[in-house]
């Protein structure tokens, strides 16, 4: 069974066990959330159920694994002639979550 969840502005497709890198979300290690469905089927496509925006009465358990920050990425602005020069760097957050029960 698997799911279409949605989190941070984006849209998810999950299914139980897996592990995704997210946008950050409030929480600690260990902690339990829930998350929007959109849609909710099993394997073969035959039960599907689509929300109108969500799912109601569906939910997808997860765990929070860890909270962190990705790799920098370095921004570089440069124009020329005029000695114009910029170098910024972002890290940007996220979670890493477990998907437990999807239904």
């Amino acid at each position: 069974m698997f799911a279409v969840i949605k989190t941070g502005g984006k849209q998810y497709k999950v299914k139980e066990g897996e592990i995704l890198k997210i946008e950050k979300i409030a929480g600690a290690a260990g902690d339990k959330i829930d998350f929007e469905v959109l849609l909710v089927t099993d394997e073969d496509g035959k039960d599907v159920k689509i929300g109108k925006p969500i799912v109601a009465g569906a939910k997808v358990a997860a765990e929070i694994l860890e909270q962190g920050r990705a790799r920098k990425v370095n921004v570089i602005k440069y124009k020329p002639k005029v000695r114009y020069r910029r170098k910024a760097g972002h890290r940007q957050m996220y979670t890493r979550v477990k998907i437990g029960k999807v239904g």
